[in-house]
Parts: structure tokens; C-alpha cells; sequence
């Protein structure tokens, strides 16, 4: 029964339009003009945690969901804790070694668990220093994720170098260096009250740009879920000996983490993985794959977890036996016609995607939208996809060609 109002913090636009259909009323804040065909955009900040507070009062929300780093970082859940409002978040302090890639390499260097070997710096001489006796490749990377150019992987010295001195000459404080490795990328993702974990989903990566992991480096320009390439006995063990001693360690500083919790994992063999980093939310480009795949009322989970419930309730959350994968669209152009979009069967998350007077869908430069083909079979799904971005080809378009081979 569609009797809730729903307040979803950040731009999440795959998982708003899948609660809009079990709630009676959904809001995103700031949220994108592309949503309003199933969602009310709030003219409110993300990390106004006061504003939205405010907002959810006046509005009488049932359910917050904070979705985005911002909103996290603002402390939104403490806040809205301390006013006895229900969301579904992790506190700042919960979250940090999710937000903070520095703290998050620490906290897996303290819990024992595999991961590539690594520095810390806050000033660029002592980095070169690190830099000049590293073995190639490796990834320079701010500390907190961001939407424009925040990683790269170096081969050289030089370029190393050069990416080092940009990141400090913005005005970064810590910058990450860590030996790159080989092999193949996933997220395990759970839903967690803080005390009770399940997993979500297995999601496999595509983070190059370009065809065969060529061009650049990012956090994933597609995925395909679930990852049919990972054992159940490697996703058994990074549950049980990464994710589970994470959460503890939460717990027992009375900051347990309420939200969903992702870990990037390398398989470097068959035996074998190393973990990369936490997640504190679904990414944009694997969102809808997931939640495709997820045959639970989301409200009620998310509820169950944030009042407390959750250990009681689920013991597992329920899947399909479909396979989604998705590919993350990029323009190198802005004021771009895409089109038949409404042709397309695959589902579309916009991003920066925008509309002009005649209703059309105008590109902006950089990301611009995710598609996410479906189907009973991997193949099946990734010849939809290839159709359908076949179909909405435009000029300036950029994306990863072999995520459909």
C-alpha cells in the first residue's frame, strides 16, 4: 500500500524512480529536472542537514534516505537522530573510512586484510620522494572521491609526478598513492543496520575509459550484476573477514554504520582477491543494475534498519534470476540533440542530461547518463544494451564499447 513520503538526499535517480513506485509521495534533494515525471525536486543543498530537517517536519516524511557523500558528511543522520527522525544513513563518524580513502586504507591495514601496498601524504616533496623509488604502475588519487579527474594510473615517474603536483596545486590536503593490481574488479555491496549485515549484490567493474582498460582510470564508467566471475567462497570470505570485522569495529565505538556498505575487490586469482576501498552508497554507474536485480519493498528494508529491526526481519534480501548490465555515457561535446531515447528499452539514469523548449535531450560535457539492459541471460542483456546505445548516439559520445561484447 502506497502510504509513505519518502525524502531522498542526493541525486540517486535510479533508486528514486524504483521507490516511487511503492510510495505515495517521493522528494529529492536538489535532485534534476529529469525526475520530476516521479519525484519532487527540493530546492535544498544535500549537506543542509538543518534545511532538510526543517523540510521533512514541515512535510511530515516518513523515511529519509541520504544517498550522496555530502549528505554524509553533513552529519544528516545525527541531526536527524537527535529530532527522533527516521533515515536511513550512516552517522559522518560511521562512515568515514568509506569517505575518506586515506582512513580507509589505514582501517584495512589495522584489520589485517589484504590490500595493495600504499602511502600517505600531505606534502608534495615527501611524495616525489615516495614516488621515485615506487614500482610501476601504481594510482595517485585524491582523498575523497570526486566528479571531475580525481585518480590516475601512472606508468612513469613523470607522470606520476606531474598528477601529484596538480592534485596538491588544487588544493588537496592528503593524496593516496598505492601499487596498481591486476586482475579482475567487483563491489560486494550489503545493507547493514550497523549490527546485522546481508549482502545486496556482487557487481562487476569496468573503472577504464576506454575499450580493453585503456585511457584513464575512474570510480566505473559501467558494471553488470550479478558477477558471475567471483566464487561464492571469495564472496563468502570478503563478507565474513572484511566487511563483518568492519562493522564491528563500528559497533564497538558506538558509531554503527546504518546504510548500505560497498567493498572494492581485485580477484587476482582464483584463490585470491585484495581490497581496494569502501563505499558509502551505491555508485551512479551500477545503481540500477543492482537494483534490478532486488525484488524486497526498499522501504521496508530500509526502515527495518533504521529503527532497529533489521536482525529480526531478514536473514537474506531477495533476487531475481536476471542479469543487468549498464554503461555510464559520457559527451565530449555540451548542446548536443540525443535521441530516440524514448525508444529505447534499456532503463536511463540521467545524470547531467538536460531538456530544451522542444523537449528534447540536450548533452552537457562529461557524464551525461547511465543506461541498464535486463534479461535472463548476461549475452541477451548486453545485445539489448548495444542496441540501444546504437540508438542514441549523438555527437561528442563517449562510452565503452567492449561492455556489450
Amino acid at each position: 500500500m502506497k502510504d509513505k513520503k519518502i525524502l531522498i538526499v542526493g541525486n540517486a535517480f535510479a533508486l528514486a524512480k524504483k521507490i516511487s513506485d511503492i510510495a505515495e509521495k517521493v522528494y529529492v534533494a536538489p535532485g534534476i529536472d529529469l525526475m520530476s515525471d516521479f519525484a519532487e525536486c527540493v530546492d535544498i543543498r544535500e549537506d543542509d542537514a538543518t534545511g532538510l530537517l526543517k523540510f521533512v517536519l514541515d512535510n511530515e516524511i516518513d523515511l529519509t534516505i541520504a544517498t550522496s557523500q555530502k549528505a554524509i558528511k553533513s552529519d544528516i543522520a545525527s541531526v536527524f537522530q537527535a529530532n527522533d527522525k527516521l533515515i536511513f544513513a550512516p552517522t559522518e563518524k560511521s562512515a568515514s573510512f568509506a569517505i575518506s580513502k586515506s582512513l580507509g586504507k589505514r582501517f584495512l591495514y589495522k584489520l589485517h586484510v589484504p590490500t595493495p601496498r600504499f602511502g600517505i601524504f600531505e606534502k608534495l616533496p615527501l611524495s616525489l620522494d615516495y614516488l621515485k623509488d615506487a614500482s610501476y604502475p601504481l594510482v595517485v588519487r585524491c582523498d575523497m572521491d570526486n566528479e571531475t579527474n580525481d585518480r590516475l594510473c601512472c606508468t612513469s615517474f613523470d607522470q606520476a609526478r606531474i598528477f601529484a603536483e596538480e592534485l596538491f596545486s588544487q588544493g588537496e590536503v592528503k593524496v593516496v598513492i598505492e601499487e596498481y593490481v591486476y586482475g579482475h574488479e567487483f563491489t560486494l555491496y550489503v545493507v547493514t543496520d550497523g549490527y546485522h549485515a546481508v549482502p545486496f549484490a556482487s557487481v562487476a567493474n569496468f573503472k577504464f575509459t576506454e575499450d580493453g582498460d585503456g585511457g584513464k582510470i575512474t570510480s566505473g564508467v559501467g558494471a553488470y550484476v550479478p558477477d558471475y566471475k567471483v566464487p561464492e567462497n571469495i564472496l563468502s570470505d570478503v563478507f565474513h573477514k572484511v566487511i563483518v570485522p568492519a562493522l564491528n569495529v563500528q559497533q564497538k565505538k558506538d558509531t554503527p554504520y546504518v546504510g548500505i556498505l560497498g567493498v572494492d575487490v581485485v580477484l587476482t586469482s582464483p584463490d585470491t582477491y585484495t581490497v581496494l576501498e569502501f563505499k558509502p552508497f551505491l555508485k551512479d554507474f551500477d545503481a540500477q543494475a543492482v537494483l534490478n536485480n532486488i525484488d524486497e519493498n526498499l522501504i521496508e528494508v530500509f526502515e527495518a534498519c533504521a529503527n532497529g529491526f533489521f536482525a529480526d526481519e531478514y536473514d537474506d534480501i531477495l533476487t531475481n534470476d536476471n542479469f543487468s548490465v549498464s554503461c555510464l555515457v559520457r559527451s565530449r561535446l555540451a548542446d548536443k540533440v540525443i535521441p530516440n531515447v524514448e525508444l529505447a528499452d534499456s532503463d536511463i539514469s540521467f545524470i547531467n542530461t538536460k531538456c530544451n523548449k522542444y523537449f528534447e535531450y540536450i548533452s552537457d560535457v562529461g557524464n551525461n547518463f547511465v543506461l541498464t539492459s535486463c534479461a535472463k541471460t548476461l549475452s541477451r542483456a548486453k545485445a539489448k544494451l548495444k542496441e540501444d546505445l546504437g540508438l542514441v548516439l549523438f555527437d561528442g559520445m563517449k562510452y565503452r564499447k567492449d561492455i556489450c561484447n
